[in-house]
């Protein structure tokens, strides 16, 4: 069980890093855009970013989990474990959405450079939704059914 969370916290963290370098370049590239914009684009990259190597990752550590001896994906473990893990990333992502979003604005408002703007709010947000995802992992039993 907890080799599965550190697994887990290794993705986040490792797909939060590839995000953190993107959306500061973007939001340095945005840098001519009103404060908002350039925090709603960044964020937006961000997401794409964050999702497509968390996925990846993801899908590599656990993609023997859910096979059966003969071979087929056992779907009943993983529609199970897919709404535990779904359910909370979202409870997560909506309070990391929020924090990341508030922040980026307001150190753009103090003149921050945009790039700084982005990697504080970003890694600021991403302690908080640590503790808000592994939380929730804990609290939806995500890995209690292990064996």
């Amino acid at each position: 069980m907890l080799q599965e969370y550190l697994k887990l916290n290794k993705n986040i963290l490792i797909a939060f890093s590839a995000s953190i370098i993107i959306s500061a370049i973007i939001a340095q590239i945005l840098s001519d855009q009103a404060d908002y914009l350039n925090t709603t684009y960044t964020t937006i990259a961000d997401y794409i970013v964050y999702f497509s190597v968390f996925s990846g990752m993801f899908y590599l550590d656990n993609r023997k989990k859910y096979r059966l001896e003969s071979g087929k994906t056992d779907t009943v473990r993983l529609k199970h474990d897919l709404k535990k893990l779904i359910t909370s990333l979202g409870i997560a992502e909506v309070v990391y959405t929020i924090v990341r979003w508030v922040f980026q604005y307001y150190f753009l408002s103090i003149s921050y450079d945009p790039y700084l703007a982005s990697i504080t709010s970003q890694g600021i947000s991403t302690v908080i939704y640590m503790i808000v995802i592994n939380l929730s992992v804990k609290m939806t039993k995500l890995y209690k059914d292990e064996n």
